[in-house]
């Protein structure tokens, strides 16, 4: 599992012109899953969304999280996250899972999100998103269940 995490001042996500998910101050979340994610995965990748330091505290350092400030997490599935530009022009996405096994895997990874924390607001796997955010920083990190990064 990969996800691209963004710190933003707001962030929301339409489908076929109406808001399927919105937050404000928090976190924007892109997940590519990977064949074979499951939920150890998610649980670690997860747990470290909701407690990644990347807001400031009374003294101006990246101290607090989203858990400890009750921001938001809008959580978008995103399958190129996945894509292998190194050859040539045209990006390879053989290495995310098929569509069939990452829509119940990002199913329950939002299912399980939402039993752990109170302010997660979701995309829908495979549909035609269209995104919205402030990036606040900017601040974007990537993070890799793999630890390749």
């Amino acid at each position: 599992m990969r996800v691209v995490l963004q710190r933003v001042s707001y962030g929301k996500v339409e489908v076929d012109g109406s808001v399927v998910g919105k937050i404000e101050k928090g976190i924007v979340a892109l997940l590519g899953i990977n064949a074979g994610d499951d939920q150890k995965t998610f649980e670690w990748i997860f747990n470290k969304i909701k407690n990644i330091r990347i807001f400031e505290d009374e003294e101006g350092k990246m101290n607090k999280s989203i858990s400890d400030l009750s921001y938001g997490v809008l959580i978008i599935p995103n399958f190129t996250i996945y894509a292998d530009a190194r050859k040539g022009n045209r990006p390879s996405f053989a290495m995310g899972a098929k569509p069939d096994e990452a829509r119940k895997i990002f199913d329950d990874f939002i299912k399980y999100a939402k039993s752990n924390y109170d302010k997660v607001e979701a995309g829908i796997f495979q549909a035609d998103m269209k995104v919205e955010l402030l990036n606040d920083g900017p601040i974007t990190i990537l993070l890799d269940s793999d630890k390749l990064f």
